[in-house]
């Protein structure tokens, strides 16, 4: 069993070991350095230490490295010489409970959400929308409300937006001009999200937030672990994913105050694609939710090769620092230094902007807050070592944790209930069969947006849509959808 009285997260050694304190996790943190400094296995080692407290994680795995947490550490020439090196006498090597997710349904549990649970906000990111575009998406969303018509998956949205623009005189005096050019736009863009793999993550059975906040037998956190290797490939798609999944935990958790320690901290690898040519509505809605969410207990850590990536309002809440290696080649390399020595209190004993260049691997400066929550002296460190694996797991292993998973079986079926989807093809079956010939000559061409297979529904996966169902209607929700924290904050709820 975990000793679950261990006062501190033990993550590197300076003179002394240096420890993120539990009850200032939820601070959030940075994890900054060029490619190659060992910013992976910091994440690793800091997201197991939080796992052995106790912590659930969320992470996503970029480069396919962190899979190995799954499996028993050791065999490491390189971790055996960091170990004595720094006196860990008992380190032991051991595996991390882990649970794999996969938006393609390969590397994992496949990761799904609704259409109107991303709400139009997020999806018009997604779909990178200019502000024209977004506000016909947004009327769209507000048609399919009032009508109590449901957008579960790509092929609801797609149909909405045809029969939006198809009766875009009737509409317009209550939501505004729905101009054929922009609802082209939308669609062109769905369809591009399509090719991206973007239907399997819309529809049902939807994830469930508190799958990824379980303790294992021992005590220990689920680290829940994101393939992105594939998803990566689409980084507008991989960093709103991402936000909506944090919006979500700011929304369904309760407030709960400056706890003894995070109830769950979110790794944002990759950070900076948050950031990349976000609108400044979104940033706004980005900087409060990073605020806020440390009073629902969540701790944010952001991993970025440069912590100019992070907007300034950002950077100054990320109060733990673990800062690797920079280069200094160019004038906005050494701009990175001066920002990130700049950042840190002063240690009369370590000159950052040097040292800051000359780090070797795994090696890092580290500040962390303390008791009060101000940020310690900054100190040039060895980070700890994980225990668990350091590299990816293989194939055979990945799939063995995944078949012994609690959730396996549950997400893996997939469920399609009615929606607008099948609302607006019924009533287009209705018109047909009534007059036939102006279907053809209105050119409603329900063969592009309604075709396609639909899943079987049996009685058993409709039970496990359930709570799914339940997140999407409700009372006055009967007919107005939950947008998710972002929507909720511009007063959309």
């Amino acid at each position: 069993m975990i000793d679950m009285t261990t006062p501190n997260i033990r993550i590197a050694k300076s003179q002394d070991f240096l420890h993120i304190l539990p009850k200032m996790a939820n601070r959030h943190g940075l994890i900054a350095g060029a490619t190659g400094t060992g910013k992976t296995v910091t994440l690793q080692t800091l997201a197991e230490s939080f796992s052995d407290l106790g912590i659930p994680v969320f992470m996503a795995d970029v480069k396919g490295d962190l899979s190995g947490m799954s499996q028993v550490g050791g065999g490491n020439a390189k971790v055996d010489a960091r170990v004595q090196q720094l006196g860990m006498t008992d380190y032991a090597p051991k595996s991390s409970p882990v649970v794999f997710w996969d938006v393609y349904g390969v590397k994992g549990h496949p990761v799904r959400t609704t259409v109107a649970e991303m709400g139009p906000l997020l999806l018009a990111r997604m779909l990178n929308l200019n502000d024209v575009q977004a506000g016909v998406l947004n009327a769209i969303f507000k048609i399919a409300d009032d009508q109590g018509w449901l957008l579960l998956d790509l092929k609801d949205l797609r149909a909405m937006s045809q029969y939006a623009a198809e009766n875009s005189a009737k509409f317009q005096t209550e939501y505004g001009n729905i101009s054929s050019a922009s609802v082209g736009a939308i669609q062109r863009a769905l369809l591009q999200l399509e090719t991206e793999g973007g239907e399997l993550l819309f529809g049902e059975t939807a994830l469930n937030l508190d799958d990824l906040m379980q303790t294992d037998t021992q005590g220990r956190g689920v680290i829940n672990i994101l393939a992105s290797d594939q998803l990566y490939n689409s980084p507008r798609v991989y960093a709103t994913l991402l936000l909506w999944l944090l919006s979500e935990f700011f929304e369904k958790l309760p407030e709960v105050g400056d706890l003894e320690k995070p109830k769950l901290v979110f790794f944002f690898d990759e950070a900076h694609l948050l950031f990349n040519d976000a609108p400044q509505a979104l940033m706004q809605k980005i900087e409060q939710v990073v605020r806020l969410i440390r009073s629902k207990g969540v701790g944010v850590y952001f991993v970025s090769q440069n912590p100019l990536d992070i907007p300034d309002v950002v950077l100054g809440q990320l109060g733990n620092r673990v800062q690797h290696a920079l280069r200094a080649f160019t004038p906005r390399d050494q701009k990175a230094v001066n920002a990130a020595a700049e950042t840190f209190r002063s240690n009369p004993k370590v000159d950052v902007k040097t040292a800051i260049t000359e780090l070797g691997v795994g090696e890092a400066l580290v500040s962390f807050l303390d008791e009060k929550g101000i940020p310690t002296p900054v100190e040039r460190a060895l980070v700890c070592p994980p225990k668990s694996r350091i590299g990816a797991a293989t194939d055979a292993e990945r799939a063995a944790v995944i078949r012994q998973s609690l959730v396996y079986g549950v997400y893996e079926k997939q469920v399609d209930r009615e929606s607008a989807y099948e609302i607006l093809k019924k009533r287009a079956a209705e018109v047909a069969s009534e007059e036939a010939p102006k279907e053809e000559e209105q050119g409603f061409d329900w063969g592009g947006v309604l075709g396609g297979k639909r899943a079987s529904r049996s009685d058993s996966v409709l039970e496990s849509a359930a709570k799914s169902a339940a997140r999407a209607i409700g009372s006055q929700l009967g007919r107005s959808i939950i947008r998710g924290v972002l929507g909720s904050i511009l007063g959309k709820k």
